[in-house]
């Protein structure tokens, strides 16, 4: 710590994310969309002739053979890396984060946080031990319609919570993707390299963390079920929970790639004792506001009624569309933002998902998973 980095953009590294990836990219945009930040060097695969293509067709200043080599090597350097973008399959996630971390590099990583709960409980003290910003990718936090819901909330709108209905489902999964070669599939239902859970740790736990993100309450209790359908899939293509919330409210959680014709259906309803509210993910800039008795009121993005720090996450005027890489960009810009203050001396304001909120997604896999084995049994996140 005590780089200068009050007048320059700050380097970002990227471990992952080479040729035939999906998320590398979003990563890269989201990093220098506002300009604050440029990916520079890079570990992007572990084949090191496609690590030293994809950092050449990225126009990257450094390409290196292994994340070992990077981390040491960027620590070393006056023009090395500040921070470094995890995105890789999850079993690395753990062991790159280490990595970067012991060297006093500050991490930006995809979700889920680790392949197991235990690696995450390390990483926890790895990241309180090293006093970094270590940023989680929990993209629909970054949303400014998912930021209203949240302030909605905490200024009592909709009153005591009492339900929660979000699901996430998709149908990409609905045939034998992995048996085509589909890379991206391959990993994703492979226990060793996404660990015990397939559709729940890969989109269970985003609808997971906005239930707690937008409530301000974490899921004290899970009842699962979940199924692979897909004949000889190793890992879960779908999944329904039942939730206890903190406060007792109840919720259902369901999940699932095998939706056949849905793309990318996030969505969550929240009720309480005075009103309630509903956001899609595939219309973001629409946040629903419903009391009894009234009519509906239509939110939008960017304007005048929303408070200054919603406002903030929007970029362009109300009406243009805005989506996913702002989203995914506005978590950037806050992780970014912390680095500076990290980096002057100055205390972090947060406001991105952290490594508390990632051993928050593993506990919730883990219990899902188990609860599932145990015949559906009702399992505390504790």
């Amino acid at each position: 710590m005590g780089r200068d980095v009050a007048q320059r953009r700050l380097r970002a590294g990227i471990v992952g994310g080479g040729q035939g990836a999906f998320i590398g990219a979003v990563h890269r945009i989201a990093a220098e969309l506002d300009g604050q930040a440029l990916v520079i060097a890079g570990a992007m695969s572990a084949d090191p002739q496609k690590a030293a293509a994809s950092a050449s067709a990225w126009y990257l200043d450094r390409s290196y053979e292994s994340y070992e080599e990077m981390a040491r090597a960027e620590a070393g350097r006056a023009d090395g890396i500040d921070f470094v973008m995890i995105t890789t399959p999850n079993h690395l996630h753990f062991p790159v984060a280490k990595a970067f971390l012991e060297q006093g590099i500050h991490v930006v990583l995809d979700k889920p946080m680790t392949l197991n709960l235990a690696e995450a409980q390390e990483l926890v003290g790895l990241v309180e031990r090293s006093k970094l910003v270590f940023a989680l990718t929990h993209t629909y936090t970054g949303y400014p319609m998912v930021r209203h819901a949240r302030e909605l909330v905490q200024r009592g709108a909709l009153g005591e919570i009492r339900k929660v209905l979000v699901e996430y489902v998709q149908d990409w999964l609905m045939t034998p993707e992995e048996q085509t070669g589909n890379k991206q599939a391959v990993w994703r239902t492979d226990p060793a390299r996404s660990g015990a859970a397939g559709c729940v740790g890969d989109i269970g736990t985003h609808a997971a963390n906005l239930v707690e993100f937008i409530t301000g309450l974490k899921i004290s209790a899970l009842s699962a079920d979940l199924t692979a359908f897909v004949a000889g899939r190793r890992l879960d293509d779908d999944a329904n929970m039942l939730l206890h919330l903190e406060n007792g409210a109840k919720g259902v959680l369901s999940c699932s790639q095998i939706a056949a014709g849905e793309e990318n259906e996030l969505g969550i309803r929240i009720y309480g004792t005075k009103a309630g509210l509903e956001w899609h993910q595939m219309e973001p800039n629409t946040l629903i506001f419903k009391q009894p008795g009234q009519p509906r009121q239509i939110l939008r993005t960017n304007m005048p009624y929303l408070s200054d720090e919603v406002k903030a996450a929007a970029r362009v005027p109300a009406g243009h569309p805005e989506g996913y890489l702002e989203a995914f960009a506005n978590l950037y810009k806050l992780a970014i933002a912390d680095i500076r203050r990290v980096e002057s001396g100055e205390p972090v304001q947060g406001g991105y998902p952290t490594a508390y909120d990632g051993l928050r997604g593993m506990l919730f896999i883990t219990r899902a998973v188990e609860s599932s084995r145990r015949g559906s049994s009702w399992l505390e996140l504790t």
